[in-house]
């Protein structure tokens, strides 16, 4: 194949720079409220005990994602590879490398809140449990299957694209190669 024949969208730095200031700033109100939390009245934020469980589950959470998008603006790999074999996802921390178009069912949209994903729906989805070698990456797709019905969720935020544009071509392009 040649590189005329797939579609490649690059990461884009600009939004993973954003994220990523982000993420260091719930960082550090997480850390905030680990080691000096404001004093409140209010009977769920005043409670010490449910404070320190939100810095703490804020610093992990965040510091998570900080590293991983600190770890990102190192990778000169395109964020999402389209072409005739499938899609290469290179855009998150729990990226599921080359799905191949037979093993994609179907694309579903999900949505946590405001931010939307894709979720590529997968006739086998133990595979990419079986393949991923990070324990902490596996359980995040394991946690990803339960929640949604797919290990393998592609979000447009890393990615010089938006949720529209990248839902049409993904499902444009898996109608034109699914055999």
């Amino acid at each position: 194949m040649t590189k005329e024949e797939q579609i490649e969208i690059p990461l884009s730095k600009t939004k993973m720079i954003m994220t990523f200031l982000g993420s260091l700033v719930f960082v550090g109100l997480g850390l905030w409220f680990l080691t000096n939390p404001p004093k409140s009245n209010h009977w769920l934020f005043g409670n010490p005990t449910i404070v320190f469980i939100i810095g703490l589950a804020s610093v992990i959470f965040f510091g998570i994602v900080a590293i991983t998008i600190f770890r990102k603006f190192s990778d000169k790999k395109p964020g999402l590879i389209i072409s005739r074999q499938g899609v290469t996802d290179n855009s998150s921390g729990v990226s599921a490398g080359l799905i191949p178009w037979s093993d994609i069912q179907e694309i579903k949209i999900s949505q946590v809140m405001n931010q939307k994903f894709l979720m590529l729906i997968v006739r086998n989805p133990q595979y990419y449990f079986e393949n991923v070698t990070n324990p902490v990456k596996r359980n995040m797709m394991k946690m990803n299957y339960k929640t949604y019905g797919s290990p393998i969720s592609i979000s447009s935020n890393a990615l010089e694209t938006n949720f529209d544009d990248l839902q049409k071509l993904l499902i444009e392009k898996m109608n034109e190669y699914k055999l």
